[in-house]
């Protein structure tokens, strides 16, 4: 955090609190143990001003989060290996930050519901070859996609 800067205060209850919970158990994850590597989620965890402790005590939540995280890592890794440049729809992403631990994407989409994707690009400003969806994965979210014609790889 630089000089003047504030903490930012997340009022979030409910499911979309969850999404603060994800991002915690990556950004203390990456802290401390080095199973997965997130410098996003240290950044975006260091720039709130929020109460963790209940995420601190729940070790279940933290051990499937990152182990989800190392699964997802290396299948998203093998296939853009395997299809470089191609298009990532990452679906119900909330605060996943996988799209800035990944190489060899042309495009990644991260999509989630309005109310989601406002707390998102409050905190994660996304632009380039990132883009925010925000809506239904029940919508016809495929009209979004710009790159007809690259492989897609689908993340839920």
């Amino acid at each position: 955090m630089t000089v003047g800067e504030q903490n930012e205060k997340v009022n979030l209850t409910g499911v979309p609190e969850t999404m603060l919970q994800t991002i915690y158990a990556r950004a203390k994850e990456s802290r401390s143990h080095g199973a997965i590597c997130d410098k996003k989620a240290e950044e975006i965890v260091g720039r709130l001003d929020y109460d963790f402790s209940l995420a601190d005590k729940d070790n279940a939540m933290h051990s499937g989060v990152i182990a989800r995280t190392i699964v997802l890592d290396r299948l998203t890794t093998v296939w853009l290996t395997a299809h470089p440049d191609s298009v990532v729809v990452n679906i119900a992403c909330g605060l996943d930050t996988r799209c800035y631990r990944m190489k060899g994407y042309a495009h990644w989409y991260n999509l989630d519901l309005p109310e989601t994707m406002a707390v998102r690009a409050k905190l994660l400003p996304e632009s380039g070859w990132i883009s925010q969806v925000a809506m239904s994965a029940m919508d016809n979210w495929g009209d979004e996609i710009k790159e007809k014609t690259a492989p897609v790889l689908i993340i839920i």
